[in-house]
């Protein structure tokens, strides 16, 4: 059975440029929710609509009597709303393709039920009065939508690597780029609990916080971005031995993100963390997350199925013929 989407492919054909236009609306606005999501919780809109997916029971949008909570709270799932449909066309323009490409399609697709399962988080997050845990598991999961969009854009983006420029990357060097990874995923995880630790609950009411010691999870969150950071450094120093110039070049922006995110992070811990610093740091943690999927992906051509190691084998077979010759 001919589903609508086969039907329209056999009929209609779009450009790469309208998949890599799609790809890059859908990585823009994961990010806007992370900072739409930060801009609720320092302003104490997390339950200025007390229900969802309506408003209120009565209203799905909110009412004048509502007040500004309402709106800021409402105008945050209008973005869940926007994500939807630049998904929406991320997955008909890679469907679309010719050729079809069916690991962009697959990535697309991977928006689409992360957008679904997201706003579900969010609702359980209202449902239970902004649970801390609940509200971070909300923000995880935002973060691995962001994922999802990270990698379809590089995906869409990539371009052919060469034999030689494989080569040059060192097995050290692909491993720092998982060390690398993990550690800023685990950052970010422990982020949440400092978040959910913290005076910043979401909401004006007297929402429960997690039962860690602020500054204690603080401290441990310093910690282990500066163990990041020192690894992403010996990575630069890997590749740079390695002459291996792309990923070098990722690697560096990553620690210059990284450094820029340490001195917010510092200074709003040591200011009684103000809310446009708050909400900066937001936007930092989900580029620095972006950062370390790029290095990884450039560290390790190939790890998505595409045209990197296709490429170098195509020039490898060519070489080979014209080796035998000279011979």
């Amino acid at each position: 059975m001919q589903t609508p989407l086969g039907w329209l492919a056999d009929r209609y054909t779009l450009s790469p440029r309208s998949l890599r236009w799609a790809a890059t609306a859908s990585l823009v606005v994961s990010i806007l929710i992370v900072v739409g999501g930060g801009i609720v919780r320092v302003t104490g809109s997390g339950l200025g609509c007390p229900t969802w997916p309506t408003c209120d029971t009565t209203s799905l949008a909110p009412t004048p009597a509502m007040g500004i909570h309402a709106v800021i709270e409402f105008s945050n799932r209008m973005l869940t709303v926007l994500l939807s449909i630049t998904v929406a066309w991320t997955i008909i323009a890679a469907r679309l393709q010719k050729p079809r490409v069916r690991s962009i399609t697959r990535l697309a697709w991977s928006q689409f039920w992360l957008v679904v399962a997201n706003a579900i988080a969010g609702g359980i997050s209202v449902w239970t009065g902004l649970n801390p845990y609940v509200v971070a598991f909300h923000f995880l999961m935002a973060m691995g939508l962001l994922t999802t969009t990270t990698l379809t854009w590089h995906r869409v983006h990539e371009k052919p690597v060469s034999a030689d420029a494989v080569r040059a990357i060192t097995a050290p060097a692909k491993a720092l780029s998982w060390v690398l990874v993990t550690l800023t995923a685990v950052l970010i995880a422990v982020g949440t609990l400092v978040s959910g630790s913290g005076p910043h609950s979401g909401d004006s009411a007297d929402v429960p916080r997690m039962a860690f010691d602020w500054i204690d999870i603080t401290i441990v969150h310093g910690v282990l971005g500066t163990v990041t950071l020192l690894v992403a450094i010996v990575l630069a120093v890997v590749l740079w031995r390695s002459r291996a110039r792309t990923p070098l070049l990722r690697t560096v922006t990553y620690v210059a993100a990284v450094v820029v995110q340490a001195v917010v992070g510092l200074v709003q811990a040591l200011t009684a963390l103000p809310d446009a610093l708050v909400v900066i740091h937001l936007l930092l943690a989900a580029m620095v997350w972006v950062g370390a999927l790029r290095v990884l992906l450039d560290v390790n051509p190939g790890m998505l199925p595409g045209v990197h190691l296709a490429a170098a084998r195509a020039e490898e077979s060519v070489a080979a013929p014209e080796t035998q010759t000279a011979a």
